[in-house]
């Protein structure tokens, strides 16, 4: 992220420029006490072209997405935005931890997993996730480390070893369509 007054999130500019810091995203998010420089900071070093520091920041990995910082930003400044392309750039310029890469992967196996279903096939994104995970490190311990949670899982019902497809995935594909603009 270059230096300057507005950045482009995907489909929209944000004006980093209006953000006046009152802290009103700090304050309401749930993960702001274990982040090393919380939301309103990451801001501020945008402003004053620290783009490098908010790019090796941990806390643009800690942040869970929940919006909250956006929807109390009383100048609309899409923080929660911000923080996915610092994510997205921190990636891309080689910044991300292992760790942080997971992350990435994750995510990525996510969206391919309710794209390629319509709808969430819990066994195909861990098998997916984990494959990618384990080639790239070749670590055992990741492999099989939540193997134990899956009976506990499903004896409470919250672990489905069938996933079901979507009637109508070709919906879903539009959505992805809407959204991502074509990108895979």
């Amino acid at each position: 992220m270059e230096p300057s007054s507005s950045h482009t999130v995907p489909g929209v500019t944000v004006k980093i420029s209006d953000c006046y810091q009152c802290g009103k995203c700090t304050a309401g998010c749930p993960v702001a006490a274990h982040m090393d420089t919380p939301p309103t900071k990451i801001i501020r070093l945008l402003q004053l072209g620290e783009s490098e520091t908010a790019l090796k920041a941990r806390s643009i990995w800690q942040c869970v997405s929940c919006q909250t910082c956006s929807t109390r930003c009383p100048k609309s400044v899409d923080c929660a935005g911000v923080m996915d392309e610092l994510r997205q750039t921190s990636f891309e310029k080689g910044y991300a931890s292992p760790e942080q890469q997971a992350v990435v992967v994750f995510q990525r196996a996510f969206l391919d997993n309710v794209r390629r279903n319509g709808r969430l096939n819990e066994v195909e994104l861990i098998a997916q996730f984990k494959a990618q995970v384990f080639f790239g490190s070749r670590s055992l311990t990741f492999l099989f480390r939540d193997a134990g949670l899956a009976p506990e899982l499903q004896k409470r019902r919250k672990f489905h070893l069938f996933g079901e497809k979507a009637r109508d995935r070709a919906v879903v594909g539009r959505i992805f369509e809407r959204s991502m603009g074509g990108a895979q």
